[in-house]
């Protein structure tokens, strides 16, 4: 036993490395979302609560002016929007990918939408076998926000757009 426990030893810290490793979806979208505990409009003029959530998941009502709800609503809304949409992403992702390329995948996703996921050339490309540094060069084509005076860029999403980025190639 005695000359393998450092090799049993080296085998338990890697699987605590990997373990610990392991990136949530809904931290990272946390992160990016501030948390809101009373409805206010975005940019785009859509009325949002909690972490960025245009509509109740539980009942499927949108927000309205006048909403309210508490952090521990948000939290639990924010778990069961980004679990749906982690599903979706794993729906339209045709080929391997690794926790944190899904973690991106589902940040990316959870901020335009699962349709505009579907339909993106990020994940055309993706499907189609490009590599991985042509793949996150596409997170930057959603760094826009549409508003009353139209399509303009939000130094917000070009931020989150490069650390999605960053984390699918990480």
């Amino acid at each position: 036993m005695g000359k393998y426990k450092n090799y049993i030893i080296a085998l338990a810290i890697v699987g605590l490395i990997l373990i610990s490793s392991k990136v949530s979806a809904a931290k990272i979208i946390a992160n990016f979302e501030n948390i809101r505990l009373k409805a206010y409009k975005d940019s785009a003029g859509i009325w949002t609560i909690g972490y960025g959530s245009t509509y109740n998941p539980e009942n499927g009502l949108r927000i309205k002016e006048g909403d309210v709800i508490t952090k521990e609503t948000a939290l639990r809304w924010l778990n069961l929007v980004t679990a749906s949409t982690q599903n979706s992403v794993k729906n339209l992702v045709k080929r391997p990918i690794n926790d944190r390329q899904l973690a991106a995948l589902t940040s990316l996703a959870y901020n335009i939408g699962v349709g505009a996921f579907g339909r993106s050339t990020l994940l055309r490309k993706l499907n189609a076998g490009a590599n991985d540094q042509e793949v996150a060069a596409h997170f930057a084509d959603f760094n826009k926000v549409t508003t009353l005076k139209g399509k303009v860029v939000s130094q917000g999403l070009v931020r989150r757009r490069k650390e999605e980025a960053e984390l699918y190639l990480s």
